[in-house]
């Protein structure tokens, strides 16, 4: 079953335990996938994209708490 929620910076920052400003940070880098979706210029992105991107980030270690 796939999650098609889309996520804000917020969510995912409560996700990986961070502030948002980081999650920006991460994005403006291009640590984060490209958004899903844009809506009035804000970025979103569905809760399986944020999920597979959190298991594939270096020193994840193998987390399993999603």
């Amino acid at each position: 079953m796939t999650d098609r929620r889309l996520w804000s910076y917020k969510e995912i920052a409560a996700h990986i335990r961070v502030q948002p400003d980081t999650v920006r940070s991460y994005r403006k880098h291009g640590l984060l996938p490209p958004p899903d979706h844009v809506e009035g210029g804000k970025p979103y992105w569905y809760a399986d994209t944020v999920r597979a991107w959190v298991a594939s980030r270096p020193g994840n270690r193998g987390r399993r708490d999603f």
